[in-house]
């Protein structure tokens, strides 16, 4: 353990389960209802409202090799190429094969997938994809659809949850194993302010980051929160700097903050095309995908024509489509597009990169399971080694969906116990930043780690970030009046700064260029020193350490609490360096 924790009041109450799962997207919720027909006792626990979450804002779908003449092993190939050398070929090949038939049980669960005429699921391309095998519904609203009926079959089986409530730390006891979390209720339900989940097993499921940024396609609760409890409990994390940006953001004015309007590579799948203002489709003769190459080809393709011709967005024109493909396909971008003043029946729609999806996140094996026992992180808080430099489109939604069955299938076999949660807590809580230093935090990360990196702009990044960091512990030795109070707003601002200093810690590390990650003063990959992943742990003192691994392997993810670590099996082998 670190003996870090969130400035937070003692829980005030508490509940005791087998299983708490934080997170309600189909990673949460598809593990919460695994391990409940299991028999345990299980709690979900949830920021906002069950259908809240990452993943009813998916629109593109859900990748598997479900279509006539495709294999996983296409699959894997299209996904190794995306990875840019860095995915854990075990952890691929897992989700490939596992895919098909987790997509199928999803369906069993209630879920409709669009249809063809002869009753086959629809399938469409997406970039990075050599074959037709994205599954969708409702045509650009698969997430929405994915939830709605995770949600239904929660309810159906009466699961404990608790709604509008952030977590704050892991608990653990007198071993330094899990034993469940501390979590703010804010006012609704049964339960308010700060209390306890008592569980000797905690799946991680929060989601991604987007929100360090200014621009985002991520909700509003994608703070880091789950990253950011995994360090400050010990966990290690892994490929923070792979943070991709989704090409085709509903470009909304400079300065526009927030969740941006997402453009489903989808609507490139069907045959858009990327053009500038004159009309000219610059993806042409950059990748033998055109508009479909992977997602950090086509972002950074977007950011150089626009440094060239000056200007802050370029078009993706689909008018070619006609009304009824684009009602019948893409309603839900549709009203987005009109709800902005934007008709793209009749004219090209303005788009331009942004943060969406975190490669990296908390490292866990091929069973979920991190580096503190009875800590599992599953979905996109997680590191699993399937995306490594990035991610292929749609993979998300199935890592997931396989992922979750798997750490269930664990828990389930393990049936995990722990000792009381440690009450004496003699953590030194870290201080909190002020709730105002949110957007100041974004507009840091923006301007020094998106999508254009150098060594410069990462070295102002860091620095400014230290400054926040150090400010908010000296206000707090000075009992000065302008310490921030504990509360989501402080704590979510915390935690955004935590996960910002790691992540430009690692990306200031990696001088190269590789998938997502762009160093325009290293602008080439550079497979012989940096086809490794970066490890980060933080110490007692709140301070990032990296280390490289001496492969491309995404190397052992080893205990290092529990009095029998060392009898784990180790299911990613490789040997790591400690890194100076």
């Amino acid at each position: 353990m670190t003996g870090i924790r969130l400035t937070a009041p003692a829980p005030g109450w508490s509940i005791d389960a087998d299983v708490v799962v934080v997170g309600s997207g189909v990673a949460g919720l598809t593990t919460a209802l695994r391990c409940a027909a299991a028999g345990l006792a299980t709690v979900v626990v949830t920021k906002a409202r069950l259908d809240d979450g990452s993943t009813r804002w998916a629109q593109g779908g859900i990748a598997a090799a479900l279509g006539e003449g495709d294999t996983p092993e296409q699959h894997l190939d299209d996904t190794l190429v995306a990875g840019a050398g860095l995915c854990d070929e075990a952890a691929v090949r897992t989700l490939v094969t596992e895919g098909p038939d987790a997509v199928r049980r999803l369906i069993g669960t209630g879920a409709h997938f669009d249809t063809t005429e002869s009753g086959d699921i629809a399938l469409t391309r997406e970039g990075g994809h050599h074959r037709r095998r994205i599954a969708h519904a409702g045509g650009d609203a698969t997430g929405a659809e994915i939830s709605r009926a995770l949600v239904e079959a929660v309810r159906e089986a009466a699961l404990h949850t608790v709604e509008n409530a952030l977590v704050l730390d892991l608990l653990t006891d007198a071993e330094g194993r899990t034993a469940g979390v501390t979590l703010h209720v804010m006012g609704e339900g049964q339960h308010d302010g700060v209390g306890a989940v008592h569980a000797p097993a905690v799946v991680l499921a929060t989601g991604g980051m987007g929100q360090v940024f200014s621009a985002t396609t991520n909700p509003a609760v994608s703070t880091g929160d789950g990253v950011a409890l995994g360090l400050r409990a010990g966990a290690e994390v892994s490929d923070l700097e792979f943070v991709q940006f989704h090409p085709t953001v509903l470009f909304l004015g400079a300065g526009s903050e927030g969740q941006q309007p997402l453009v489903s590579e989808a609507v490139r799948g069907e045959g858009a095309h990327l053009v500038d203002a004159s009309g000219t489709r610059f993806m042409l003769g950059q990748h033998e995908l055109a508009e479909l190459a992977p997602r950090d080809i086509v972002a950074k393709a977007i950011t150089r024509r626009m440094e060239l011709r000056g200007t802050e967005h370029m078009y993706l024109d689909a008018r070619h489509f006609g009304a009824e493909m684009w009602e019948q396909r893409f309603p839900t971008i549709l009203a987005a597009c009109r709800a902005h003043g934007i008709d793209p029946i009749t004219e090209p729609i303005p788009v331009a990169p942004a943060a969406h999806y975190a490669s990296g996140g908390i490292r866990t094996d091929l069973r979920g399971r991190t580096t503190v026992p009875g800590l599992y992180a599953c979905g996109e808080v997680a590191c699993t080694g399937v995306h490594g430099a990035n991610r292929l489109a749609s993979n998300s939604l199935l890592e997931g969906l396989v992922f979750a069955e798997r750490i269930a299938a664990d828990i389930v076999e393990d049936r995990p116990r722990a000792g009381a949660a440690e009450t004496g807590d003699d953590r030194a809580p870290s201080p909190l930043i002020t709730p105002e230093a949110r957007s100041t935090i974004q507009r840091i990360m923006t301007r020094g780690a998106g999508v254009l990196r150098s060594a410069e702009s990462l070295a102002a990044a860091a620095d400014e970030l230290e400054a926040l960091h150090d400010s908010a512990a000296l206000a707090v030795e000075a009992d000065e009046p302008k310490v921030a109070v504990p509360g989501v707003e402080a704590w979510e601002a915390t935690n955004l700064l935590l996960v910002s200093r790691v992540l430009v810690a690692a990306a200031r590390r990696r001088e190269e260029t590789r998938g997502c990650h762009w160093r325009e003063d290293r602008p080439e990959r550079d497979d012989e020193n940096w086809r490794r992943h970066l490890v980060v742990r933080l110490t007692p003192e709140r301070q990032p350490v990296l280390r490289r691994t001496e492969t491309e392997a995404f190397g052992p993810v080893r205990p290092t609490q529990a009095p029998d670590c060392a009898a784990a099996p180790l299911t990613h082998p490789a040997d790591v360096t400690e890194e100076p």
